[in-house]
C-alpha cells in the first residue's frame, strides 16, 4: 500500500487531536489545505500562532480576553453582585448571544471528572470562592447571586453541587446560589443550544 507523504500524515494526525474531528474529516481537511493556496495556509498559521501570542485569560473571571480583563470584567454597568459559573469561554459566549443578562461571569475551566483525573484543584473553584468573600466584604449590604451554568450532564451536575458546598461552608449567608433551569435536556451543552433555549434556561433557574 503506497504511503503518504510524512507532511500529510504529520498534519492529519494533528487535525484528528482537534475535538469532533475523526481520521476522515482529518483527512479531507488535509487535502484540502494542500490544495489551496499557499496565500490561505501562511495566513492561516499566522491567526493560529497569534491565538496563542495575543489572546489572555481574564484575571478575574478567567474567560478569553486581549487585555488583562475581559470587556464584561471592565464594564462599570454590569452587576458585579451576580455571578454566572461557567465551564468553558465558549459558553459565555453563548449566554451573551442572547442577551438580557447584566451580571459577570466566571470559567471553571472544565467539570469535575475523575475518570479523566479532574478534580476540584484543576479547575477555578478556589479562585470562586475567594472572589466570593471578597465580594461579600465590598458589597456587605447586597445580596449576591450565583447561578450555576454547568453543562446539564453528570459532571456538571456533580461540579454544581460541589461548587454549591463550598459556598455553604463559607458561611455567608448572604449568598444566593441558582442553577439554570428548565430548556435545557440533561447531556446537552450550552454552546450547542439556540438561543431561545438558552434565555429559558436562564430565567427559569431555581434554587440549587
Amino acid at each position: 500500500m503506497a504511503q503518504l507523504p510524512k507532511a500529510i500524515t504529520n498534519l492529519i494526525n494533528s487535525l484528528e487531536r482537534l475535538p469532533g474531528i475523526g481520521p476522515k474529516s482529518a483527512a479531507r481537511l488535509a487535502f484540502y489545505l494542500m490544495n489551496t493556496s499557499g496565500s490561505y495556509v501562511n495566513n492561516l498559521a499566522e491567526v493560529l500562532l497569534k491565538l496563542k501570542t495575543e489572546v489572555k485569560i481574564c484575571e478575574q473571571c478567567f474567560s478569553v480576553s486581549e487585555t488583562e480583563k475581559c470587556q464584561i470584567c471592565e464594564d462599570s454597568r454590569r452587576n458585579r453582585c451576580q455571578i454566572c459559573v461557567v465551564e468553558r469561554a465558549i459558553d459565555v459566549m453563548a449566554l451573551e448571544n442572547v442577551g438580557g443578562y447584566g451580571g459577570v461571569y466566571h470559567v471553571l475551566g472544565g467539570v469535575i471528572n475523575p475518570l479523566d483525573h479532574i478534580g476540584p484543584d484543576e479547575l477555578k473553584i478556589a479562585e470562586l470562592m475567594d472572589r466570593l468573600v471578597q465580594l461579600a466584604s465590598t458589597e456587605s449590604d447586597k445580596e449576591i447571586e450565583i447561578i450555576v451554568a454547568t453543562n446539564s450532564t453528570m459532571e456538571g451536575e456533580a461540579t454544581a453541587l460541589f461548587i454549591n458546598k463550598k459556598i455553604e461552608l463559607l458561611g455567608l449567608g448572604k449568598i444566593k446560589v441558582t442553577r439554570i433551569g428548565s430548556g435545557l435536556p440533561m447531556g446537552a451543552d450550552l454552546e450547542f443550544a439556540d438561543q431561545a433555549t438558552l434565555a429559558r434556561a436562564m430565567e427559569g433557574r431555581r434554587k440549587l
